[in-house]
């Protein structure tokens, strides 16, 4: 895919380690250093440089800082209810869900780094929003900024790799990036507890802070001016219209089939706090140390796992991740059935095996799409994974805790089964490589 940049390819070029960010359609990653701290940097810097990297860090810790830092904000500085704040932040995600099909169309007509500094410009606004705020609507008006940005970036952060980099290299630079972004949000939410332990000036010079580090991470994407030229379908899509479809077809009925997959996110956020205190009556203690295991799991294998799979199909490390997400669906299931410490000690065993299936999904996930995708619908691609995981995400929690109620093998074996068709479905309809 050709660029045209506004700056020199050199700005660019800087920020690469060595080589020019392209690899073949069959292209491998170099091994040398996998997964270790020269090779997460090299990656980062690969698509867009330091500069890049840097906004790809910003966005990270402020994705970990929003979700409690936004509930405590509303609840401790403008003495909102739980439950409108609750109701304001998901208007927020539903905002968000709404825009990203127009932002993959952005990207379709070439747009690359305007998007990605627009949707860090928005949670801008949004701090600004928020430090303005004096009720409900200030509030409402602050979440649905912060959530249309946050929901479009993963979209248009996909898209700049996908230009800059192709092949197995994209794969890893986008590794890179959600190792770093799980860095971030684990950062994130210590900062946010750290500022409602210091009082109303720490909440409130926290929100300053955020939203000045997003302004200068707007203006470093910005000032890459990354485009591309929008690309027109093939001659033999004009001639059969049918064929222009078809891989737009088969995107979405593979974001139809991610739709479980992406519950396993909050089965750590939701279900097993919810199993583990409510059924098994342990301690809170067990839940948070459940998160942190998986945050450093998934920091520290998410990029050597990808570069160590890099010869296999992609479709296939997809549904291998299903395969391990529905066997551990099935292990927490066992294990709150023994009951008391054994059923503790035995979900935190099986926790295991389901944070290497989230590393494969997350690590396989956009690839694949961005692999499988024409040119000229990269954006619209995109979009389509990205809003069916936003769909998953939103209805997981409420999902999640009324299946639990009805008891635990009401929870654990439909998400096994629907996962497993997921995987399955991946496997039918996943290209060769």
């Amino acid at each position: 895919m050709s660029l045209i940049k506004e700056k020199s390819d050199h700005d660019v070029a800087a920020g690469r380690t060595g080589h020019t960010g392209r690899t073949g359609h069959t292209g491998r990653t170099d091994r040398t250093g996998r997964g270790g701290p020269s090779a997460l940097l090299g990656l980062l810097t690969a698509a867009g440089g330091p500069r890049y990297a840097v906004a790809l860090a910003v966005d990270a810790v402020g994705g970990g800082m929003l979700g409690p830092f936004l509930l405590l904000y509303g609840v401790a500085m403008l003495h909102l209810g739980a439950g409108a704040v609750g109701l304001a932040l998901s208007a927020g995600m539903v905002a968000g869900l709404l825009v990203v099909p127009l932002t993959g169309r952005w990207i379709d007509r070439g747009a690359r780094t305007l998007p990605a500094a627009v949707t860090l410009l928005l949670r801008a606004a949004g701090s600004l929003a928020l430090l303005s705020a004096d009720g409900l609507a200030g509030f409402t008006a602050a979440a649905v900024l912060f959530g249309v940005g946050s929901q479009s970036w993963p979209a248009t952060h996909a898209a700049v790799v996908s230009t800059l980099t192709e092949g197995r290299l994209r794969d890893a630079a986008l590794a890179a990036g959600r190792a770093v972004r799980n860095a971030g949000l684990g950062l994130g939410a210590l900062l946010a507890t750290v500022a409602v332990s210091g009082g109303a000036g720490a909440i409130r010079l926290l929100a300053g802070v955020t939203g000045a580090a997003c302004l200068v991470a707007a203006a470093l994407v910005g000032s890459l001016r990354v485009r591309a030229t929008p690309q027109a379908p093939p001659e033999s899509a004009h001639e059969n219209p049918r064929e222009q479809r078809a891989p737009l077809r088969r995107i979405t009925l593979l974001s139809f089939a991610n739709l479980p997959y992406a519950f396993c996110f909050d089965v750590l956020e939701v279900a097993l706090p919810a199993l583990l205190v409510l059924r098994l009556h342990a301690s809170p203690a067990w839940s948070s140390g459940l998160f942190v295991g998986n945050t450093v799991l998934v920091m520290g294998l998410q990029l050597a796992l990808v570069l160590r799979l890099a010869d296999r199909p992609r479709r296939v490390v997809l549904a291998a991740s299903g395969a391990l997400l529905a066997v551990s669906y099935l292990g927490f299931w066992g294990s709150g059935a023994l009951g008391g410490t054994p059923g503790t000690v035995g979900i935190v065993v099986v926790s295991v095996l389901y944070t290497l299936g989230e590393i494969l999904y997350t690590g396989s996930g956009t690839a694949l799409v961005a692999a499988i995708a024409p040119a000229h619908l990269l954006g619209r691609a995109l979009a389509r994974w990205e809003l069916s995981t936003g769909v998953g995400r939103a209805a997981a929690p409420a999902v999640l805790t009324a299946l639990l109620a009805a008891g635990p093998g009401a929870l654990w074996v439909p998400l096994a089964a629907a996962t497993a068709l997921g995987a399955l479905a991946v496997l039918r309809l996943g290209p060769p490589r």
